[in-house]
């Protein structure tokens, strides 16, 4: 079934809307994991007639039961890559989210896409290692986000 939210198909590829969490707790970055190889962060489609800031504190709502506050934006990125053979363009609005005490999110358990997908606490400090999109999250410093970055990333095509 397809996602709902801003998305247009056009005859040489994509174009959608996202906004995505950047939830961090004890040196850890939550993200999320499917039958995919890479993880990547919490967070959806943004709906029509939905901000960015509403669409991510729905889809963290939706994917850990907790809700969330937002902090501040951190990146815009506009990405650009191919997918089953066409060119997509996506614009992704990350939000760095408030520190909630009692936040308690088992590494390992299920969002609403249960069993295909899972939650998992990242190190920071290890993000290099790990095979996450988009890349250049494991570049960034989140120890004090000062101001908003606009991130444009061109991937080169697969064979």
């Amino acid at each position: 079934m397809r996602e709902t939210g801003i998305f247009l198909d056009m005859e040489k590829g994509s174009f959608t809307c996202r906004a995505a969490a950047l939830i961090i707790k004890d040196g850890k970055l939550l993200a999320a994991k499917n039958m995919y190889p890479a993880y990547y962060t919490v967070g959806g489609a943004v709906e029509i007639g939905e901000t960015s800031e509403e669409a991510v504190v729905r889809e963290v709502f939706e994917e850990t039961g907790y809700r969330l506050e937002i902090d501040k934006l951190a990146f815009i990125q506009e990405r650009f890559y191919h997918f089953s053979g066409r060119q997509n363009h996506e614009v992704v609005f990350f939000y760095l989210m408030k520190e909630r005490a009692g936040l308690d999110i088992p590494d390992g358990s299920y969002t609403d896409q249960a069993p295909m997908e899972t939650l998992h606490w990242l190190p920071i400090d290890r993000l290099g290692e790990i095979n996450i999109i988009p890349a250049f999250l494991k570049t960034q410093s989140y120890d004090d986000i000062l101001g908003i970055r606009h991130i444009i990333t061109k991937e080169q095509s697969s064979p």
